[in-house]
């Protein structure tokens, strides 16, 4: 008998208690996940004043050098500032540890299997991974013993024999019509087709996107908990910025500078020629 006269009548109740099951249960446990996930992760650390104050004078300064072809500040105000905040790299002054010491070897970068920071990062990641995980494996478990061998749907659309194997996972039956949906390949195809209706429903920045149970402990802890870059050195970066401050001074121009003059000539008070 060929595959093409060979035709399936379901009981609807496969539908009413298999199909529609698997597929709610499957919505709501990633809902739920996406909850949990939210409620292990924790809020970023907020810092010190020390580092803030080191990020911000080094800010201030390249705005300083930025608008120093069109500065708003007057020659003695501009000089001024610029001159203070030389002197003040040159001192350490803003520098996070205080100013360095001439004897004092230079800082290495921190080891990440040793920051507390990081480690703190990776075992979220880990706890956020399980969470992943689990309620997959428990749902796969809960498919295999209840509903292992069950056909489902058939979809209305043609397909090759190549989707045989994809769509019939746990049904050796070479000559099934290859559009029937075993219960196991429904399993996969909620696994990997609900992410719409997760950022539908949840919004894209979601934690119930089933992709993320592909990655390693390690890639999630990453994507979970965002870890800093690397250590800048900001007293080389206070170096640098001093011979930019310097050179800067001679840029400067103050965007007032015979203002009353350009004033009246635009208007009509004065003519170009007059000073």
């Amino acid at each position: 008998m060929s595959s093409s006269t060979v035709s399936l009548y379901l009981d609807p109740q496969i539908r009413d208690w298999v199909l529609f099951p698997i597929t709610v249960v499957m919505i709501l446990v990633g809902i739920l996940r996406h909850y949990v996930v939210l409620l292990l992760q924790s809020p970023p650390k907020k810092l010190p004043r020390n580092a803030i104050r080191e990020q911000r004078a080094l800010v201030r300064s390249q705005i300083l050098r930025a608008t120093s072809a069109n500065s708003p500040l007057p020659p003695s105000y501009y000089k001024s500032i610029s001159q203070y905040l030389s002197q003040a790299f040159a001192d350490g002054t803003y520098l996070k540890d205080g100013p360095p010491k001439g004897d004092a070897p230079a800082s290495a970068p921190p080891n990440p299997l040793t920051d507390p920071n990081a480690m703190e990062g990776m075992m979220a990641g880990m706890k956020t991974q399980m969470v992943m995980m689990v309620p997959q494996m428990i749902i796969m478990g809960w498919i295999n013993f209840f509903f292992q061998g069950f056909v489902l749907i058939k979809l209305p659309f043609p397909l090759t024999l190549g989707f045989k194997s994809m769509l019939q996972r746990g049904v050796e039956t070479p000559d099934m019509d290859v559009r029937w949906v075993s219960s196991l390949s429904w399993y996969f195809l909620n696994f990997f087709g609900l992410n719409g209706l997760y950022r539908l429903i949840l919004g894209g920045e979601n934690a119930a996107d089933s992709s993320r149970d592909m990655i390693t402990p390690f890639a999630a802890a990453a994507a979970a908990t965002p870890q800093p870059g690397p250590a800048q050195d900001y007293n080389k970066l206070f170096k640098a910025e001093r011979d930019n401050l310097e050179f800067s001074e001679g840029l400067h121009s103050w965007v007032a500078t015979d203002v009353e003059t350009r004033i009246l000539q635009k208007y009509g008070r004065l003519s170009a020629g007059a000073k």
